[in-house]
Formats: structure tokens, sequence, C-alpha cells
């Protein structure tokens, strides 16, 4: 079993989704199948994200996909995911809503930090923020950007993004500086944004598991997956009181028969509920907090599918909000 651990407290998102020794599920938008091309119909979009969140689902994730890369095969859910999450900050109450992840080196830190903290307080303080490096080297010409330097312009995004939620901040990289003379607004609302780091967004390890409030990886099998998880945790440094939580992501296909065994899809498989509960399990006993599962490849109707999952899946990983609390400027600029 896991070893006992605590978390960071730090918004409604993040405690709702994030506890410790627990696993929880959330489903990645588009909630749709659209397994023959790269563009989802978007329909019924909404209705389907407010059907997640009453069968209590703890999370909605979104990505982040600037261009429709014909090598990349997915456009994602299409629209822009800060226009996108603050459409659904005004039609959801309860559920997190995350982007998985955030391409850092394409946008300037500024309006990413004040987009997050404007979707925090629109969200009533449910948004959790994953950020990479990027995946998709045919986008970067777009934005005249170096795809070879992005690990760096990768971490003075986040030292720049922290340091925003400070007062007047000072700050001096490549993306400009700052003298503390004026201010960005809004503040995100509990006085940090949770920043999670995906897969190794070009850092080292040590970096990513102590500048990050959390880490998103990649499916693999079970023993691959604890070794990972592991070594990602061992890679806290020694004095930090608090560990931080590991999620992945699931591409799914419910066959009808609950006991039939798994066959691998693109990055998941297509099994029957029996063997993703244990495989869920699985992952819960090594120490994975939470994993997003997609219905792209998924050939049921995604109502019932939604409704199956709630059903036989969720009483198993149920969600659960901690207080959040609050951060002072000096423990904002640490980390």
């Amino acid at each position: 079993m896991v070893q006992e651990m605590t978390f960071p407290s730090i918004n409604r998102g993040y405690n709702r989704v994030f506890q410790p020794g627990r696993l929880s599920i959330g489903l990645v938008a588009p909630l749709e199948n659209y397994p023959s091309g790269p563009v989802p119909s978007m329909e019924r979009h909404l209705e389907r994200a407010q059907l997640a969140e009453r069968a209590g689902f703890s999370a909605l994730w979104l990505r982040d996909v600037p261009f429709n890369v014909p090598s990349f095969g997915d456009a994602g859910q299409v629209y822009d995911p800060f226009v996108y999450l603050g459409f659904l900050a005004a039609h959801t109450n309860s559920i997190a809503l995350g982007v998985a992840s955030l391409v850092l080196p394409l946008r300037h830190p500024a309006h990413v930090a004040k987009a997050a903290a404007s979707v925090d307080h629109l969200s009533n303080g449910r948004l959790i923020l994953g950020i990479a490096s990027g995946d998709r080297p045919d986008e970067y010409p777009a934005f005249r950007q170096n795809h070879a330097n992005r690990g760096q312009r990768f971490r003075e995004s986040v030292d720049y993004i922290r340091s925003m939620a400070e007062s007047s901040p000072f700050t001096n990289s490549t993306f400009g500086h700052t003298n503390g003379d004026m201010d960005l607004l809004p503040k995100p609302l509990s006085g940090k944004i949770p920043l999670l780091i995906t897969g190794s967004s070009q850092q080292h390890p040590q970096w990513a598991a102590n500048n990050g409030d959390g880490w998103i990886t990649y499916p693999r099998d079970v023993d691959a997956q604890q070794t990972a998880v592991t070594q990602w945790r061992a890679s806290i440094a020694s004095e930090e009181t608090l560990s931080r939580p590991v999620m992945q992501s699931l591409y799914v296909d419910l066959e009808d028969d609950p006991n039939v065994g798994p066959v691998p899809i693109h990055l998941g498989f297509r099994s029957g509920i029996n063997a993703l509960k244990k495989y869920l399990q699985s992952l819960e006993n090594i120490g994975v907090n939470h994993v997003a599962l997609n219905l792209r490849f998924n050939r049921a109707g995604t109502e019932s599918t939604i409704k199956q999952l709630a059903d036989e899946l969720l009483p198993y990983f149920p969600s659960s909000e901690r207080p959040p609390c609050s951060f002072s400027a000096a423990s904002i600029s640490t980390r």
C-alpha cells in the first residue's frame, strides 16, 4: 500500500481532486467519440460537462492545441482553453476545471498568469493548471519561437507566473521585466494557482518535483508506473514536509460485457468495466491520485458511458474537498 503522506491545500479544485492515498476520476473534453478524424463535433458539449458534474466526476480536463497539426491527429476540444474555462466556470458549480496541459513556451507568462487568476476567481477556486513544454514542433515557427530552447522558456515562464501572485512584483527574464511599480490583477483566489508539470517538460526531475504542485504523466503498465511514481516522489527535496500528487490520462473503450479483459488501444485499452476498475485500483495502490479518462475511442454512447462509469466506478473512487489555505508572498516565491 501507499506510504502515508500529506498534500498541500491550495484551492477548491486541487483539494477536491487530490487526496493522499486515494484515486479520483475525471474526464477529458470533448466528451464525445471521434475516432476517425482529428476534429470533434463539440455537439452537446455543455450538456455533457454538466452531466459529468452531476454524476460526481472530480474534474473536467481541457487541452491546449493552438493548431490542428496533421501529424499529431487531434485538435482537442477546439476552443481556446482559457475562453472555454471561463464559459464552463459560468455553467458549472463544483467540478474542478483543469488544463492538461498548457504549452508555456508558446504563451507570454503575463497573459497566462492573468488568465489563470481570472478563471480561478470566476470558478470560485476550481482551476488546476497543467503546464508543459510542448510536443508539437510544427507549431513553434508559427509563434516565431525556437523549439530547441523550450525547456529554458518553460522554467522562466514558471518563475514569472509564480512571481505575479506577489504584490507589485519584481521580475527580470527573457519575457520582460517589472520593477515593482505596477501590479498584475487579479491575484489567485487562495494566493496561488496550482501548477502541475507534465512529463519531464525538458527539466531535470529534481527541478520538476520541487517547482510543481504535482505531476502529470502518461499511461504505463502498473509496474512501470510504480517505478516512475516512486522515482518522482523521491526527487522531492528532503526538507519538504509535504508530498505532491500524481495523475495520468487513459483512453478507454468500454465493452458491454463487464468481464472482457483489456486489449491495448492508443494510450489506453478496450475492456469491460471490471478490468478497468481493477487497473484503477492497482494505480491507487501504487500512489497515483487521479486518472483523467478520455472517451475519444469509446464506441458506446457518451451519455450511457458517463452514467455507467459513475454508477460502477465512482463509488470506489470518490472525490473530496479539503478547505483551501492562504499563501503568503514569501511562501509563494520559494516555489
